[in-house]
């Protein structure tokens, strides 16, 4: 993606895929509000909506080019019995809990606590994206190493093509 502004590039890229992916289904974006009290009343956490994505691998992609690292997801699904778990697991129960309780449909894929990554910034950004060599690069791993990153060019034609001609089997 070498050129004379790497971030506007980036930024066509972005509108490319999110245009070839309007007809494709897409995920839930929101913030997860922890539980709290107000007028002395105890309020749930809860799950405010804040947008729709796509997901492309470890990049969170909405209709208007907003571009979001992954975060966490859940399903707004039933969540079960508290019990004598993990807290780990009671935590997430209580997420679940907060997605179905939401204004989400039940089964819905919920995307939370997915920060919209400033493209504007990515010099020496520590995310899933930056910039070196005057190119747009993706870590396709928290845990990858940045000479392992690819362009961003071909990261994004992959991670679309995979969405709108899926391999056999795979819907």
């Amino acid at each position: 993606m070498a050129g004379a502004d790497p971030i506007a590039e980036a930024r066509a890229r972005f509108a490319a895929a999110a245009a070839a992916l309007a007809t494709v289904p897409d995920d839930a974006v929101a913030e997860f509000v922890p539980p709290s009290r107000r007028l002395g009343l105890r309020r749930a956490a809860r799950l405010r909506p804040v947008g729709r994505a796509w997901r492309l691998g470890v990049l969170l992609l909405s209709a208007d080019g907003t571009v979001r690292a992954t975060g966490s997801v859940t399903r707004a699904v039933p969540p079960g019995h508290p019990g004598h778990m993990a807290a780990s697991t009671e935590q997430r129960r209580q997420v679940r809990d907060a997605a179905f309780r939401g204004p989400f449909p039940e089964g819905a894929t919920v995307w939370f606590d997915s920060p919209v990554i400033d493209l504007a910034a990515l010099d020496g950004a520590a995310g899933p994206l930056f910039l070196r060599d005057g190119r747009v690069l993706v870590r396709w791993s928290v845990s990858a190493d940045d000479d392992a990153a690819r362009e961003l060019g071909a990261y994004l034609d992959e991670r679309v093509a995979l969405i709108t001609h899926p391999p056999q089997g795979a819907t």
